[in-house]
């Protein structure tokens, strides 16, 4: 029998970008149940509604995808809510799952948790050695204490938590809404309108010389499962394609599958963000043999493919919100 087989399995953010995909692979597995509730049925905001949820219900496996998110944008502007939403939900989540007798907890980082400037690639080694990117730093720090909360109940309480750090994520179903999105929806969507509306420039933020590592929404997935499955340790875990890729590259070649030949002005008023991100992924490697499968151009082509189609047929804007 599989290791879902039996097992009762809650998916936080269930039907976010990444929970959604998480969900539809894990009922694959037939696992006993899937609970992916949305907030207005359990708000990890408030310790009576987790409380209440796990006295209605029992989970073997809780995969804590939920987040709140956004590029550079919207961290600047909600660094305050992006710290408090952050830490208070995965804090009172991983407390609560202590308190029913949770077998196994895995805990969804982010990049954003590495210091702003890191020897690259990063090592899992070096993630406290400095001051996250001033402009994503609050999100950043929310999601690393809830790393230092699971290695702490490792210890005191043998709790079983793992934490995995995975690369900028993308892919089909990814949130393209202007204000919240992050770099690759929201060139898609830049080019996309540029094109149609017959524009000869688009404007993009920063200089484009940041580089940024990229890992396909159905790779990811793939990994956190492994993780779940196959992971047992305090020390957290990359999930990457070991590849990085700079904004002025990464802007052109959304461009050019787009089809946009115009010109490409960079905003040198706006930041630029962390200087350049790329991950190690010699422990996923050794530990869980996680290999990435899409490389990015073939992950922007479905990603465009899926959002033009959306886009024209209508039905893109009630998904991606």
């Amino acid at each position: 029998m599989s290791f879902w087989g039996e097992r009762r399995v809650l998916i936080t953010g269930g039907h976010g970008f990444l929970g959604t995909a998480l969900r539809r692979a894990i009922e694959a597995q037939q696992p006993r149940e899937v609970f992916a509730p949305r907030a207005s049925e359990l708000d990890l905001r408030e310790r009576d509604s987790i409380r209440d949820f796990f006295e209605r219900n029992h989970a073997d496996v809780v995969i804590h995808a939920a987040a709140v998110v956004g590029g550079i944008g919207a961290n600047l502007a909600h660094p305050g809510r992006f710290f408090y939403e952050n830490a208070i939900m995965g804090v009172q989540l991983i407390e609560e799952c202590r308190r029913a007798g949770v077998e196994k907890f895995v805990c969804i980082g982010t990049v954003c948790a590495y210091p702003k400037f890191t020897p690259t690639p990063f090592n899992e080694d070096d993630l406290w050695n400095g001051y996250p990117e001033e402009t994503n730093a609050p999100y950043g720090l929310a999601k690393k204490m809830l790393l230092v909360q699971l290695q702490s109940y490792r210890s005191e309480y043998g709790f079983d938590g793992v934490f995995v750090l995975p690369a900028n994520l993308y892919g089909p179903h990814d949130n393209f809404d202007p204000q919240t999105s992050h770099v690759i929806p929201a060139l898609i969507k830049k080019f996309a309108s540029a094109k149609a509306n017959g524009d000869a420039t688009v404007e993009v933020w920063g200089d484009g010389t940041p580089t940024r590592e990229f890992l396909f929404v159905d790779d990811a997935v793939r990994g956190i499962v492994a993780v779940a499955e196959r992971y047992d340790s305090p020390a957290p875990m990359n999930l990457g394609t070991g590849e990085e890729v700079s904004i002025a590259q990464l802007s052109r070649m959304i461009a050019d599958e787009i089809g946009f030949n115009g010109e490409i002005r960079w905003d040198t008023t706006k930041p630029n963000g962390q200087p350049r991100r790329r991950l190690d992924t010699t422990r996923a490697t050794r530990e869980i043999g996680f290999e990435p499968s899409v490389t990015l151009r073939e992950g922007l082509h479905r990603t465009i493919e899926w959002y033009l189609r959306e886009r024209v047929d209508g039905s893109f804007e009630s998904r991606a919100k």
